[in-house]
């Protein structure tokens, strides 16, 4: 039988909320696949990206078939937020949304290439400075206490060692992450060694999880015109 989400004593069903989530990212995973085996060239943009895996491939039909998105999930684009300031990457709507409105996740986006990865001005910042730090301040909602990020990686880089810069940074320079479990290694996506997951407290001493995708589209950057 299938479990019914519902947001009424959350603390009862943590558990089912991010075994949707992570089934939402298997299937972002999938996509992402989808995209190397095509082959796609993208410019060297966050939006482009983006849009190249929401519109072609989230938001394709065929493509959600595939997947066993379809019937179960709606993906949107720089949706603005009702009851904050939060413009989200990817808006992520479930059947639950049908009948409680703030009910859905969040996939923040970013770009991360290999330099100055430990410097307050390098992507890694960025990364954390207007992604992982939007929802610990509420900018962002987090309904159901998890959401997810995206590191697009444009650059040929260590993964594994880049989250390590990563949480360097939380760790010295972004305590007000208030990181209470740094970026560590998952495994609901099976052969596919960079997702991840941290716990932060928000703003309101409310702990919530963020998942941690890595996609590497370094060798599918389109070089810059001269």
């Amino acid at each position: 039988m299938e479990t019914e989400l519902n947001a009424t004593g959350y603390a009862y069903n943590d558990t089912n909320y991010k075994a949707e989530l992570q089934k939402i990212l298997c299937g972002v995973f999938a996509c992402y696949k989808m995209m190397l085996n095509d082959k796609i060239q993208v410019l060297n943009n966050e939006n482009k990206i983006r849009d190249c895996l929401l519109i072609d491939y989230l938001k394709n039909d065929a493509v959600r078939k595939i997947t066993e998105l379809a019937g179960n999930f709606l993906f949107d684009r720089e949706v603005p937020e009702d009851k904050t300031e939060g413009r989200t990457d990817i808006k992520v709507q479930t059947k639950n949304s049908f009948t409680q409105t703030d009910a859905y996740y969040i996939i923040e986006c970013k770009r991360l290439d290999n330099k100055n990865q430990t410097g307050l001005s390098g992507l890694n910042a960025e990364y954390i400075k207007n992604g992982i730090y939007r929802f610990v301040t509420k900018h962002y909602s987090a309904f159901y206490r998890v959401n997810a990020m995206i590191g697009f990686i444009v650059e040929k880089l260590d993964i594994c060692f880049n989250i390590k810069n990563i949480n360097t940074l939380l760790k010295n320079r972004f305590e007000n992450c208030n990181t209470t479990k740094y970026i560590q290694a998952e495994s609901f996506i099976p052969d596919f060694k960079f997702h991840y997951c941290s716990e932060h407290n928000d703003i309101d001493n409310n702990t919530f999880t963020l998942y941690h995708l890595m996609l590497d589209f370094s060798d599918n950057i389109k070089p810059c015109s001269k």
